[in-house]
């Protein structure tokens, strides 16, 4: 079962972040996440946060927390999620005018072997050791090493193929690669990377 994490960042299109739900996604708002949901035609199971930018809510489960603390909303949500057993993890409007937060949620998918951040522009996901993408042909992708360089990186259904190679830390040389096929897969060795398909508007 999926857990579906709603943020207070942007939203464009209501249309298109809706049309990524499914009907048996458990949702989790992070405090302000929960002003999306109207828009989104949906209802949350669950709401965490300090509700600093959202009121409490009376008809759903609720988890309070002070409002200094040491974790963001979304943190505490993800980790939510993963103590409850889910098996994969969608983080929407996790992404906006604020770079630090957006930094951050986009870390926060290394919590998780399965977890995708989406917005109105790009589809994020994290590599360590292998990933299978799906339904991407034509589209962008990038591959950008996180803490250290990214080696032994093999993969396939690309434009340009890498083929046991390393990307350093700090350099471009991984940026607007184009997926070919309807399935493509990349491998690393060692390192950390975020992999990031762009919807080509």
């Amino acid at each position: 079962m999926r857990a579906v994490i709603i943020g207070n960042g942007s939203i464009g299109d209501y249309g298109y972040i809706a049309s990524r739900l499914r009907p048996d996604d458990h949702i989790i708002c992070a405090d302000g996440g929960l002003r999306h949901t109207k828009m989104l035609g949906i209802r949350p199971d669950t709401a965490i946060g300090d509700f600093d930018s959202a009121p409490r809510p009376d008809d759903v489960s609720v988890m309070e927390f002070p409002t200094r603390k040491d974790q963001t909303d979304g943190e505490l949500a993800v980790e939510y999620a993963l103590e409850r057993g889910f098996d994969e993890i969608l983080l929407i409007a996790m992404t906006g005018t604020r770079l630090d937060h957006t930094l951050t949620n986009i870390m926060l998918l290394s919590r998780s072997e399965k977890a995708c951040l989406i917005d109105d522009y790009n589809e994020i996901h994290i590599v360590r050791t292998s990933l299978e993408l799906r339904g991407c042909k034509g589209k962008t992708l990038s591959i950008i090493p996180l803490c250290g360089s990214l080696e032994g990186i093999t993969t396939s259904g690309l434009e340009y193929p890498l083929n046991n190679e390393t990307l350093y830390f700090g350099t471009g040389r991984g940026n607007s690669n184009v997926v070919t096929s309807d399935e493509c897969s990349i491998r690393v060795t060692r390192g950390i990377g975020a992999v990031i398909i762009n919807n080509g508007e």
